[in-house]
């Protein structure tokens, strides 16, 4: 038995595959080691994977991850996923390399996270040959949800947010300015708090004409910062998974159209197509 899972900061998408290759999915919270240590995965993950996981039969644990960017952050992940699953062998990549697997295969091409986080590649079917660091939600993180959110907590501060919009954002939260404030600077997870957010924006349909325009800022500052400065970018299509690229997909659509780019697959999640390349790997 294997395993393979896609971690965002959000959330995880778990596959257990036996030998038969009959799969079975479930989900834990995300684990991003820039923002939490090993002990807490270890305890995240004995409380939210299922109780009757055969965790001695797992002999493999394939894990993707957000901000596995060097060999100090993945060692944080592998020692949390090696004590849950002390039998197996676990490989720890960036979850930017599960997106392009799970979108392109062994296709070469350009590939793309818009989730809590961003990020983006250029991968020619076996690795990713060149990325453009997003910066992180304090620095970029251009198109996000954490970016998305952000600039609309801030018009909410300012009080530059539309009073429809105002009047229905304070009575879904039930929150003020200070204690937005006091989760961003004080409390940990700020990103994910962010990111969290982003749903307002895609629910609301008291003033689309505002929100539209947050979606498509925050978009056009994801092909203007990022996108447009991959070398010849206008010769690949593009491809994105994540929560974000897919609940606004038709204005990231027409982004990727104004910037000369054909548009491939956009998906919610990569764990099915990246579950088949595992499968196809292991039948060569």
């Amino acid at each position: 038995m294997i395993i393979i899972a896609d971690g965002g900061s959000t959330k995880t998408n778990w596959c257990l595959l036996d030998d038969s290759n009959k799969k079975i999915y479930f989900n834990t919270e995300g684990y991003n080691p820039y923002f939490v240590d090993s002990e807490y995965i270890v305890n995240s993950l004995k409380k939210g994977l299922p109780n009757d996981l055969p965790f001695d039969d797992i002999k493999e644990v394939n894990y993707y991850g957000a901000g596995v960017h060097n060999k100090e952050k993945a060692e944080i992940v592998v020692k949390a996923i090696q004590e849950v699953f002390p039998k197996a062998q676990v490989e720890v990549g960036h979850d930017l390399l599960a997106a392009a697997r799970a979108l392109l295969g062994k296709e070469a091409g350009f590939a793309a996270i818009l989730g809590t986080g961003t990020n983006s590649c250029i991968y020619d079917g076996q690795n990713i040959t060149y990325n453009i660091d997003s910066c992180a939600y304090i620095l970029g993180d251009e198109g996000s949800g954490s970016y998305i959110g952000k600039k609309l907590l801030a018009d909410y501060i300012r009080d530059l947010m539309p009073q429809d919009v105002r009047k229905v954002f304070y009575d879904t939260y039930k929150i003020t300015p200070d204690e937005i404030m006091d989760a961003v600077y004080t409390k940990p997870l700020a990103n994910r708090f962010c990111a969290s957010f982003s749903k307002f924006v895609y629910d609301n349909n008291v003033n689309i004409e505002y929100t539209r325009a947050i979606v498509d800022e925050a978009f056009e500052a994801f092909f203007k910062n990022l996108v447009s400065k991959y070398p010849n970018y206008q010769e690949y299509t593009f491809n994105c998974i994540g929560s974000v690229g897919y609940n606004f997909r038709n204005v990231l659509e027409e982004k990727a159209l104004q910037y000369g780019m054909k548009v491939g697959k956009i998906l919610r999640s990569p764990i099915d197509d990246l579950v088949q390349f595992h499968i196809n790997r292991a039948s060569k």
